[in-house]
Parts: structure tokens; C-alpha cells; sequence
């Protein structure tokens, strides 16, 4: 809290497992500085954990079936407009175009996936409740997952 009020900035992305105590978080809040709680900063790491996780499950690399489908099929498409314009591409620009994805393009892809539509749904419920931050939230969020999975499990009424 000695710090807070000294803070400058607009946004604080909390890069630490709890970094700012309640009552700095509340002060930073009440001041209109958005505070992007580490739970939701940190889950990056955590998906991307998990990502590996299910690729060493499966023992195969990421991207692995469908890379060489993705290149033909953008070749594909790139022989058809040089067909229907009549000028052609450099090989430069076909390989460019026509790269199928690695596996560090699908893992962000899938990360940029993850933390959009969690931070979404961290927004949504912040909406939806008038005055709580995006730590509230998020934890709104996630009892709220807890709470679907058990009813949906007969542990809830």
C-alpha cells in the first residue's frame, strides 16, 4: 500500500503471484488504474504447460499433419490467381504465402485463443457486476465454472 499512491500508470499487469495487497488493489481501482490481475497474466505460462503436456500425451509435434495439407492448399490458391490474373509470383513470395504453420505458430495461436476468451469472460462478469475489478471477476469467473461443472455433475443442486 506505501506504494500505490505513487503509481503513475494506467494499467499494472501483475507479473508476480499476488504483487499488490487488498488494500493497494482497491486503492489503484477506486483511482481508475485497470489492475490485470496475475491470475489471469500468469495463466499464459500455465496454458502453454499444458499445451506441452497434451503434445507429449499424443507423442507427436503439434502441426505435424497438418502442415504439409496447409502448404498445398495455399499453392493451390496461389496457382489459381496466377492463373486467373496471368502474372505470377516470385518463389520468394509463394514460399512466404504458402508456409504451412510450425508448432510455435499453432501454440500461439492457441494461446492467443485461450487469453482472449478468458479475458472476455473476465470482462463479461465485470459487466455484469458494477464496481468490481478484474480480479473479482475473474474469481466471479471461475466459481462460477466451478459451480457449472459441479451441478452438472449431481454435486450441487
Amino acid at each position: 500500500m506505501d506504494n500505490a499512491p505513487r503509481i503513475q500508470a494506467k494499467i499494472v499487469a501483475e507479473a508476480a503471484n499476488g504483487p499488490l495487497t487488498a488494500e493497494a488493489s482497491e486503492h489503484l481501482h477506486e483511482r481508475g488504474v485497470l489492475v490485470l490481475p496475475d491470475a489471469f497474466i500468469n495463466a499464459g505460462g500455465v496454458t502453454v504447460s499444458y499445451f506441452e503436456w497434451l503434445k507429449n500425451l499424443q507423442h507427436i509435434r503439434f502441426g505435424r499433419m497438418e502442415k504439409r495439407f496447409e502448404e498445398k492448399a495455399a499453392r493451390s490458391i496461389l496457382n489459381a490467381i496466377e492463373h486467373a490474373t496471368g502474372s505470377s509470383f516470385s518463389e520468394g513470395e509463394i514460399n512466404a504465402f504458402a508456409r504451412g504453420a510450425d508448432e510455435i505458430d499453432l501454440v500461439n495461436s492457441g494461446l492467443e485463443e485461450t487469453m482472449i476468451k478468458a479475458y472476455n469472460e473476465i470482462r463479461e462478469v465485470k459487466q455484469h457486476h458494477e464496481g468490481i475489478d478484474l480480479r473479482t471477476a475473474a474469481m466471479v469467473s471461475a466459481i462460477n465454472k466451478i459451480a457449472a461443472v459441479y451441478k452438472h455433475r449431481g454435486l450441487f443442486p
